[in-house]
């Protein structure tokens, strides 16, 4: 048996979970769509619009079956800020475990925004206020470019514009208590987090999905030490299980990124 999980690990942990098994059902029917085709998916009560069905397939996988966002709460209403919002998976994903959670949804594409709320209503989630700005380091908006299914960042070469933005610091100052900070937010992180580094006090539980430009300053030591200034406890993974890593520069084909990391942390003086 446990040779079978060595060699097959992926695959026996989405089979012994329904959510697994729902993930690659959904990954063989979706897996040949066309990519950036809108469409609706159905999941477990769900029903979703999605702008690019493939990539939703897979925050299924990472929110559902492998539980990225799972985190422990104090109370039954625990407050998220759920940075990079998406079509809303991570908020349905919330919204199961924690029902009476108080979550501010940021999301910087109009677009995807637009879609965000629709999803919302269709299911009948409610108790989250929506922010259509991207998440950043001041109020003055920032140079958004659009990209692939949900991969529009401030890299992007193509079709950037100004976007309103938010400064992410002063949310966390004016919540007593933030039990859950969600943060994928495709390289505008490691600037975030620098300007969040003395307002994460009151964050119990992090999530922050790490991305690295070709060409751009990689800021990962400044992330992991912001952290750690903080008094977080963090575990970091990649799915990468890249070949030849010294060669073989790129993340994947056909994108710019050198990285990408999940960073889950969580702060032991918040612990019951």
């Amino acid at each position: 048996m446990w040779l079978i999980r060595f060699l097959f690990k992926d695959l026996y942990r989405s089979l012994i979970h329904p959510d697994g098994r729902r993930f690659m059902w959904l990954l063989f029917r979706y897996g040949s769509y066309p990519r950036n085709r809108p469409t609706t998916i159905s999941f477990r009560n769900y029903r979703f619009s999605v702008p690019d069905a493939f990539s939703f397939v897979w925050q299924i996988k990472e929110i559902f079956a492998d539980e990225f966002y799972c985190f422990n709460a104090s109370t039954a209403q625990p407050v998220i800020l759920d940075c990079g919002a998406n079509v809303g998976t991570s908020i349905a994903y919330f919204k199961q475990v924690y029902p009476d959670a108080r979550i501010i949804a940021f999301e910087a594409d109009a677009h995807i925004g637009q879609v965000l709320a629709q999803n919302l209503r269709q299911n009948n989630i409610r108790g989250v206020e929506i922010v259509n700005k991207a998440v950043w380091t001041h109020n003055d908006g920032v140079s958004f470019g659009s990209g692939d299914a949900d991969a529009a960042s401030i890299f992007s070469e193509s079709d950037k514009t100004l976007v309103p933005s938010v400064r992410l610091r002063d949310y966390l100052l004016r919540e007593p208590r933030i039990d859950m900070l969600k943060m994928d937010i495709e390289g505008a992180e490691t600037d975030v987090i620098a300007d969040c580094q003395d307002a994460l006090g009151n964050v119990h539980n992090v999530f922050i999905e790490y991305h690295s430009y070709i060409g751009h300053p990689q800021g990962l030591a400044s992330i992991i030490n912001t952290l750690e200034k903080n008094g977080f406890r963090y575990y970091i993974d990649s799915s990468q299980s890249r070949t030849r890593p010294l060669v073989n520069h790129h993340y994947s084909s056909g994108n710019n990124m050198d990285l990408q990391l999940n960073i889950f942390g969580f702060n032991p003086k918040h612990t019951s």
